[in-house]
This record gives structure tokens, sequence and C-alpha cells, in this order.
């Protein structure tokens, strides 16, 4: 988890090439439109609203979380869709809330939070590089989400999390070292 334009994308998939056989993923679902590159089951599981509710009225929602865009609002979400068995590990994209309502869904000693951090500069400038490429460039969008990650990535909500390790990802290969080097630890911790 972090804040966006932190590099967790990248992140999430080099960790995934560097542990083909220990970590599976669980795809989180949106209602929010796919961006260039990405790809329908993959990034996300890309669906609408009537889908959404549908999930909802049948139990299937773990947690979710819904965003007023300046395009309406918009959901990202987990659901007990079958995806997580836990003879497996798992890592997925998150953020504080959904870190929160997964610990509280599965337990506290099977969920383990990785923060990803960066300079704000860093990030705004590599967010607006990332949206320039896009077909339709979304700036108001942007700047909400980054002034949003203030709020939803407080020290104070860090702290109620329970959130200790943090990554700063001011070198792609030094940042995933010492990912990589925690996740092999907590998967040592009482035989995960």
């Amino acid at each position: 988890m972090g804040k966006s334009s932190t590099g967790k994308d990248t992140i999430f998939k080099e960790l995934l090439k560097d542990n083909p056989y220990s970590l599976k993923t669980v795809v989180p679902y949106t209602t929010r439109p796919i961006r260039a590159g990405e790809r329908d089951g993959v990034e996300y599981f890309f669906v609408d609203e009537e889908r959404f509710q549908d999930m909802k009225k049948s139990g299937k929602i773990i947690e979710d979380r819904c965003y007023p865009s300046v395009h309406g609002p918009w959901r990202y979400f987990t659901a007990d869709d079958g995806q997580i068995d836990f003879a497996n590990n798992y890592i997925t994209i998150g953020t504080i809330e959904s870190y929160v309502r997964l610990k509280d869904y599965f337990g506290k000693d099977r969920i383990i939070p990785i923060l990803v951090e960066l300079d704000d500069g860093v990030r705004l400038q590599r967010a607006l590089n990332r949206e320039r490429k896009q077909k339709t460039p979304r700036y108001e969008e942007m700047c909400r989400r980054f002034l949003a990650d203030s709020e939803d990535f407080s020290e104070e909500k860090i702290r109620a999390a329970g959130i200790e390790e943090r990554f700063v990802n001011n070198d792609l290969k030094v940042c995933l070292n010492e990912i990589n080097r925690f996740i092999k630890q907590e998967m040592g911790k009482d035989g995960r």
C-alpha cells in the first residue's frame, strides 16, 4: 500500500517475478474506467456499479472504498470470490483502510502490511507523467487523488492501523531488496 505514484504497481509486479512460487495475487475490483495499458483481470476486475451492488447483496464484498472522483463515484473493493485460499501466500495492492478491513475479516496474523513511501514532489511528477500518456488525461482527478492521499495515509492512520515497517522507494532496486527480505522473514514465521 502507499500513496498514488509511489511505484506500488511496479513493486507489485517485480515482487511477483522475484517470488513466482511463493506469492499468488488477489485481483481487486474497481468501477473506475480502465487506463491505457491495464488489462481486465490483471490489475483489477473492471465492473460497473450494478455488478458491485449484486456482489454486495450476495455477501461477497470483504471491503470497499468509494471515492468521489470528478467523473462521479469510483469504487475499489475486494471480494470473497474464491481467489483466496490460505494454503498459499498472497500479495495485493490496497490502502490503509483496505488493509484494516482485510485484517479484521481474515485475522491479524494472516495479513502483513507493506507500506511504500516516496517524496511528494517525485510522486506528483510521476503522476503527471503517467496522466499525460492517457488517451484522455484526467488532470483534475489526478490532483484530487494526490490531495486525498495526505488524509488517507496520515501518520495517525498509519499508527492506528499498527503499521510499523515502511519502505522508501527512492531507488527501486534497493526498495525491492528490502521488501523481499521482509517478506521472506515474515513467511518464515510460524511456518507461513
